[in-house]
């Protein structure tokens, strides 16, 4: 029986991060209500002229150069053709023959996936179908709202590999700050291109397109169908037909939607309203001067404090969580304590939203809770509990500590007194425990804590229980 292998590549829509629309001054924002952020410019009405905004073709630029792209002096935009309800003008401002950047790259499990080109466009509006009804409306706020087209190369041979790409990509989008990432709300979003063929040849089967997959578990469920699909097809007997194709959440499947177009199908040709854009060397040296370290230049700079990779590859999954991170480090200086209490702790408070996020407490009051603990001040328990009260009350870490008593008990004369009530009122563990059962040293320790409260220092603790339990 032949055997077939998949062969992927991934086309993807990056809304670029800007106040305003591509060619006209009507805001970006989601969620607004339907049809109140537009314009004649991006409806497309006679006689309304576009007008390029600049800080959307920076955006390109940085996103082209976060993606190993080259970036060139001349593009030009042109007109693609074609008609849909949500596409006020029957055509998009896209670039086609001369883009913005091609020939980059990313790396994902050891192995290159090439990225053929990055190039701006414009978005199309969004029809909304009723359900129920034999009704669709159109919402024209998402028209003209700028985007960088990513397109991959045919070099992505799994579904789980396709995830990978996608999760490393968006995560270089986010720390270049050129897109949000959100894909629920529609401002990353994906077209996948796939096809099998017989295991040890080089051409490439007959391609299918799975449009508009908005989160990276839909990519990989929707691939492992199609892939399925196509391979059930082919070793039938039967054939694959070129078509684009929709994912259906409900059902894990894809579904037919259209036959699949081809460049010619679109009457590309330059936009006679714009002129072709010059790039000047020295703005892209800027740009690329002001792009921040990586994610995975963070994360190899936290491996080399000791951390682990799970550490940084949590730390690093958002920018913000690591600017918070290194915000503490830098005035508490001990690592793995820092890494630990922002995973366990911080993060369980914290909401991600975008480009942005919103932390419970400063990272200097963090800091001043974790100064609290290496001083022997109080216990990790109890910093816990000061956490809490210092997102409920605004307090300081300091002032909490003293105004409820929670100052940790180190004084060997008092912890050998509850120590010693402790054993004295177990008799039979101690006995069991001078018997060989060293894991009842644990009940001791829980014992003791429960009585003062948790105020105990834990390493006093056991050195105290260890000399007494020998005796």
């Amino acid at each position: 029986m032949t055997e077939f292998e998949p062969v992927i590549g991934l086309e993807v829509h990056a809304q670029l991060h800007t106040a305003t629309k591509l060619f006209c001054g009507c805001a970006t924002r989601f969620g607004d209500a339907p049809n109140v952020n537009v314009c004649p410019v991006c409806l497309g009405l006679p006689g309304a002229l576009p007008v390029l905004n600049r800080e959307a073709i920076d955006l390109a630029i940085r996103t082209a150069l976060v993606l190993g792209c080259e970036v060139h002096e001349r593009s030009v935009f042109a007109r693609k053709n074609y008609f849909y309800p949500d596409l006020p003008k029957g055509y998009q401002i896209s670039q086609y023959e001369e883009p913005l950047s091609t020939n980059g790259a990313l790396e994902i499990g050891g192995r290159r996936a090439g990225i053929v080109r990055v190039h701006v466009e414009e978005d199309a509006g969004k029809s909304v179908h009723l359900a129920g009804r034999d009704v669709s409306l159109v919402d024209c706020n998402r028209a003209g709202v700028p985007l960088a087209e990513i397109v991959g190369a045919p070099d992505l041979l799994s579904p789980s590999e396709a995830a990978g790409y996608l999760r490393t990509m968006r995560l270089r989008l986010l720390y270049a700050g050129v897109c949000d990432g959100n894909m629920e709300e529609g401002s990353l979003r994906c077209d996948a291109n796939v096809s099998v063929r017989p295991v040890g040849t080089a051409a490439l089967g007959t391609k299918v397109e799975i449009k508009n997959l908005n989160s990276v578990k839909h990519v990989e469920r929707a691939l492992e169908h199609e892939i399925a699909r196509q391979t059930a097809l082919l070793s039938t007997g039967g054939r694959v037909v070129q078509e684009t194709r929709l994912y259906r959440e409900a059902t894990g499947e894809t579904a037919p939607m259209r036959s699949k177009e081809d460049a010619h199908d679109y009457r590309y040709f330059p936009d006679p309203d714009l002129p072709p854009l010059h790039v000047d060397r020295r703005r892209v040296e800027a740009l690329h001067a002001g792009i921040p370290e990586l994610a995975p230049a963070k994360s190899a700079r936290y491996l080399g404090m000791g951390l682990s990779e799970y550490d940084a590859g949590v730390l690093t999954s958002h920018p913000r969580i690591a600017a918070f991170f290194e915000a503490v480090l830098h005035l508490h200086d001990d690592a793995k304590e820092v890494s630990n209490f922002v995973q366990t702790d911080v993060l369980r408070e914290t909401t991600l939203d975008g480009l942005g996020a919103k932390f419970s407490v400063s990272a200097e009051r963090v800091a001043a809770l974790l100064d609290l603990v290496r001083a022997g001040t109080i216990s990790r328990k109890i910093a816990k509990e000061v956490f809490a009260d210092v997102i409920a009350t605004g307090r300081e870490p300091r002032d909490i500590v003293e105004a409820k008593g929670l100052e940790q008990v180190s004084d060997a004369a008092t912890l050998e007194a509850v120590v010693r009530r402790v054993v004295d009122a177990a008799p039979g563990q101690a006995v069991e425990y001078r018997a060989g059962k060293a894991k009842l040293l644990a009940f001791f320790v829980g014992r003791v804590m429960k009585e003062t409260r948790g105020r105990a220092n834990p390493e006093r603790v056991n050195e105290i229980l260890l000399r007494i339990l020998s005796e």
